[in-house]
């Protein structure tokens, strides 16, 4: 995967080849590469889904300790 890639811009080429291998098109040496690619993609952003979620927590916890 690409050095410094964002999650929206991970999410866009998730898509694309969402889209390449739902055509039809891409050979079977294609689909196996493409799939390869959008396996690697769904995990950074599931793991950057999993970072934002634990970051609202954390704020979320301390911003109740806060008001205590």
């Amino acid at each position: 995967m690409k050095k410094e890639i964002t999650f929206e811009k991970a999410m866009q080429e998730l898509s694309q080849i969402v889209e390449r291998m739902e055509s039809g098109e891409a050979t079977l040496e294609e689909s196996l590469k493409l799939f390869e690619s959008g396996t690697k993609l769904a995990s950074f952003c599931y793991e950057k889904l999993q970072n934002a979620e634990q970051k609202i927590k954390d704020i979320s916890e301390f911003e109740e300790r806060r008001e205590e």
